[in-house]
């Protein structure tokens, strides 16, 4: 099973998601945004960073980079498409999750491990969770607060399209505590906490049992497996 992680200029978290991809037992492929070739892959993450630099709009210019057009019609398609922060950006900026990404309401960056509550066990990426598990996942951004119109929200909220929320502190001033969502089919997820950060023991969150050993983060990497072997 091969799982396509594309590195666009200013990704930060490529290699991370790539190394989190075989740590699940799957084959990470290096993908490159200026190309038009997802290389057979079965799934897709879009990685954190700084894409551009952030230059126009967090994930703005990404979005039309060559490989986007490929993503958009794999997406469209049913393949999965993980996107983790600056890659949750560049998914809502090509119309592929609903809603959009702005300034922390504070106005800082913010670097935290960051406890969720798994809203959604049914997209391709959420499936190995138990209903309304929480994890702790590490957070760190700048441009994180989710928004939307009032009737979007209320269509998510209804929907079942919020994926992850916000437990013990809102960090960005996202609406309804909102850390993550998917498209209605359930294969596209963006979330801005970092899976791929917490994959490893010795390199994870803190959690009770030990230092740096949290591993909730695999889960995500696991469950699109189960979800790409169930489908096939």
């Amino acid at each position: 099973m091969q799982i396509g992680v594309i590195t666009f200029p200013g990704s930060l978290d490529d290699r991370d998601a790539q190394r989190a991809v075989r740590l699940a037992g799957a084959e990470p492929v290096a993908l490159w945004h200026g190309e038009h070739d997802l290389r057979g892959v079965d799934a897709i993450v879009l990685p954190g960073g700084f894409s551009y630099c952030d230059y126009l709009r967090c994930g703005a210019i990404a979005a039309h980079s060559p490989i986007m057009s490929e993503v958009i019609d794999a997406a469209n398609a049913g393949m999965p498409v993980l996107g983790i922060c600056n890659g949750f950006q560049m998914l809502a900026e090509a119309h592929l999750l609903p809603g959009g990404l702005v300034r922390n309401d504070h106005g800082n960056f913010i670097c935290r491990d960051q406890l969720l509550r798994v809203e959604n066990t049914t997209t391709a990426w959420t499936t190995a969770f138990e209903p309304s598990a929480e994890i702790v996942i590490p957070l760190k951004n700048g441009e994180g607060g989710f928004i939307a119109s009032a009737e979007e929200l209320a269509r998510l909220e209804g929907e079942g399209q919020v994926a992850f929320r916000y437990l013990g502190v809102n960090p960005n001033g996202s609406m309804n505590d909102i850390a993550g969502v998917s498209n209605a089919r359930g294969n596209v997820v963006g979330l801005m906490p970092h899976p791929e950060h917490a994959t490893e023991p010795g390199f994870g969150p803190d959690t009770a049992a030990a230092m740096r050993s949290g591993v909730d983060g695999l889960l995500f990497f696991t469950s699109v497996m189960r979800a790409l072997v169930e489908s096939a």
